[in-house]
């Protein structure tokens, strides 16, 4: 939905378009948008099978594709971070742009952070959540427990919407593993250098599941530029909106573009 310069935001593992509940009202007064859910998750069929996350890549583009939009920049948090990258690798003519927000693809290769992701892709604690999620929104208690422990910096501080948007897809998800799968055995690294486009590399100060530490080898490996926004953890998108918001029109009303290394 929208009316202008089109854009396109893509969820992370495990996460659905309603992800961005509280990020699109702001978006959507300057941009035209497309908001899809990956295959596997939410309301979008799982994809045959994956041995990668080109796939991904492929079906986020068709969708835009079909839809029109079509050369557009491409916002993706955590996983969707990756399946960007993918997209400006493998179509570089239809990605003018790209923001990194807090994207996976670099810490997930220490045993802890596959350990925990794996954990999570299992047992999926978030379907349990999302079936109480009107009683995680009244008590500050249960949001900490459901969020606080690597996600948000200030579980109490999320709106109600940003919860109901953060737990409700939950329930529907159909195929998390195809995708954690893709995302364990993708390494970015060597290929970094071929991204062409201006990037923005946005990320939570205080974000526990993924470092600071990756947003500045991301930066510096794609000669990006760098907001880390404070009191805010892995779900900044729903953390701090506004913020996000800015940093994104900032960055796709020129100040970001004009000049960049890249297209010298």
């Amino acid at each position: 939905g929208g009316e202008g310069p089109p854009l396109i935001l893509v969820h992370g593992l495990g996460g659905a378009a309603a992800n961005w509940m509280e990020l699109v009202p702001l978006l959507i007064k300057r941009h035209r948008l497309l908001v899809p859910d990956l295959p596997g998750h939410g309301g979008s069929t799982a994809l045959p099978a994956v041995a990668g996350l080109e796939p991904f890549a492929d079906r986020v583009a068709l969708v835009a594709e079909r839809e029109g939009l079509l050369p557009a920049p491409v916002v993706g948090h955590s996983l969707g971070g990756m399946i960007v990258l993918r997209m400006a690798l493998r179509r570089p003519e239809d990605v003018p742009a790209i923001v990194l927000a807090a994207a996976a693809g670099l810490s997930i290769g220490n045993v802890w952070g596959r350990n925990l992701l794996s954990v999570f892709s299992t047992i999926r604690p978030g379907r349990l959540a999302a079936r109480y999620r009107g009683r995680v929104s009244r008590s500050p208690l249960l949001r900490r427990f459901v969020f606080g422990f690597v996600s948000v910096a200030d579980p109490v501080g999320l709106t109600d919407q940003a919860v109901e948007g953060f737990l409700a897809a939950q329930l529907l998800h159909t195929d998390l593993d195809s995708a954690w799968q893709a995302l364990r055995a993708d390494d970015p690294r060597e290929e970094l250098e071929a991204v062409r486009c201006p990037v923005l590399v946005l990320w939570g100060a205080e974000d526990a599941q993924l470092p600071l530490d990756d947003a500045f080898e991301y930066t510096r490996r794609l000669r990006a530029r760098l907001r880390v926004i404070p009191g805010c953890g892995h779900l900044l998108i729903g953390e701090r909106p506004d913020a996000c918001n800015r940093a994104i029109e900032e960055f796709l009303g020129g100040g970001g573009l004009e000049g960049h290394p890249r297209d010298q």
